[in-house]
């Protein structure tokens, strides 16, 4: 699948959409930094099998969820799993979420 720069907008809506505004950082967890998720004051979670375009986690770990919240008094939105190319993922499904992050990062910060 090829994703376009529509597929990312479209997510960027959707997540705006949950409440997800303004986050000041973005945050990709994987099985050694999964801990983390227990400092985090979330106020929106959102699997990624509900997320338009969004490819879900394989890895029996990662739990599959955009976190939208507070890390010291700092709004992050953070990817609670990540995926891989070994996983039969193309770069591009890999590389979408972090396109997704930084397009909401991007339009809020503004």
């Amino acid at each position: 699948m090829i994703y376009s720069l529509a597929m990312v907008n479209e997510c960027a809506a959707f997540l705006q959409q949950k409440g997800i505004d303004k986050p000041i950082a973005g945050i990709v967890l994987g099985i050694g930094l999964g801990v983390l998720i227990n400092k985090i004051d979330i106020r929106v979670a959102v699997p990624y099998k509900d997320i338009p375009n969004f490819p879900e986690a394989k890895v029996e770990f990662h739990k599959g969820n955009l976190i939208y919240g507070f890390l010291n008094e700092v709004l992050v939105l953070v990817m609670q799993g990540r995926f891989h190319y070994y996983e039969g993922y193309s770069m591009q499904q890999i590389t979408f979420p972090i396109r997704v992050m930084n397009a909401i990062l991007i339009i809020y910060s503004l």
